[in-house]
């Protein structure tokens, strides 16, 4: 394969994650709400396209936790309303579940209710060398976070933040 193969490949890897991530956050905008009205909290959305069977996985949490009947009831209606808005082009697999051990923290609030919890976050861009950083969230504002880490305060905007999840 030539260089310009190469570089044609690249620009329809780089077109596909495009629009996978605007896919994303138009799947975020559909979910987010009707969660929410009933009683749910979306944590985290993953969208994996697929040339066969393309998957969606939805993590939801709930004050009072999620069991399988909270799964089965909101995996019933979003795919109601996905069957309305048809925002996928493609067959696909739809999965719900509760967010485990190592749960997502994808928003301000999300951060906000972990406060004093031992955290994981990987930068999407490296900072003086490093870009994953593990320990105690000190505060959250809505700018960012400042984190513990080896004793040392570490503060990071949300804008700077690739992944973040709760660490064992």
């Amino acid at each position: 394969m030539g260089l310009g193969a190469h570089f044609y490949l690249g620009q329809l890897l780089g077109q596909a994650m495009a629009l996978a991530s605007t896919l994303r956050e138009r799947l975020i905008g559909l979910i987010e709400p009707l969660l929410g009205r009933l009683g749910y909290e979306l944590v985290e959305l993953e969208y994996s396209p697929s040339h066969g069977r393309s998957g969606l996985r939805v993590f939801i949490d709930a004050p009072a936790g999620v069991g399988l009947e909270d799964c089965e009831r909101v995996s019933r209606e979003i795919s109601a309303l996905l069957d309305v808005e048809d925002p996928i082009p493609a067959a696909y697999t739809l999965e719900v579940s509760s967010p485990g051990f190592d749960r997502v923290l994808r928003t301000p609030a999300h951060f906000g209710r972990f406060v004093g919890s031992r955290v994981f976050v990987e930068l999407k861009q490296p900072r003086a060398g490093r870009r994953r950083y593990t320990g105690e969230l000190l505060t959250v504002d809505e700018a960012g976070i400042a984190l513990s880490v080896d004793k040392e305060r570490v503060a990071m905007t949300f804008a700077e933040i690739g992944k973040a999840r709760l660490a064992s």
